[in-house]
């Protein structure tokens, strides 16, 4: 039979079919096992950010994309995800809002900007301009914001600030209702 499968030009594709479906197989098998893993190292590093932000954190619930931060029993402000593409590619942060809705802290998550240029948005000189300010002021100071470009990186900025403010008017209207 193997002798009649290769004279009629068959034997490869069902060879390559076989290996195919034995690879794939295998990477579903430990995918199962690695999902768990990465999800919960994704939420230990959301937790320490988290815990950046606010150290006084006892506990958070997650609410359609918003973390309520707890003192105890009492509200102390709120947190949330945005994401903007930059210069290179996506900047993933976390913003924790006060209950007035001024923020008390950014951090970046992730990002792909050129090191040395771009990546400097992860620089407390940078995320420390946000502390204190609300929606209003979130801008670039050319565009009149109250946030100074990081130099030769207006783009990663300016991509910062936009999803910050964007976001933030949109959580605010949220917790609002």
């Amino acid at each position: 039979m193997l002798e009649r499968l290769k004279s009629k030009g068959s034997y490869p594709i069902i060879f390559l079919t076989l290996i195919v479906l034995i690879s794939v197989s295998l990477l579903l098998y430990i995918n199962t096992f690695t999902s768990e893993i990465v999800e919960d190292q994704n939420q230990a590093k959301i937790k320490g950010a988290l815990e950046q932000i606010f150290p006084e954190l006892t506990r958070f619930e997650e609410n359609e994309g918003i973390s309520i931060i707890y003192k105890g029993d009492s509200i102390v402000g709120y947190t949330f995800e945005t994401s903007r593409n930059g210069y290179s590619g996506a900047i993933d942060i976390l913003v924790g809002i006060n209950k007035d809705y001024t923020i008390r802290d950014v951090a970046i998550l992730s990002h792909t900007e050129t090191p040395g240029l771009g990546s400097r948005i992860t620089e407390e000189k940078f995320t420390g301009q946000f502390i204190s300010l609300d929606s209003g002021n979130i801008a670039l100071s050319k565009d009149g914001g109250k946030i100074d470009a990081i130099t030769g990186a207006t783009i990663s900025s300016r991509a910062v600030t936009e999803a910050i403010q964007e976001k933030m008017i949109e959580i605010i209207e949220k917790l609002s209702n």
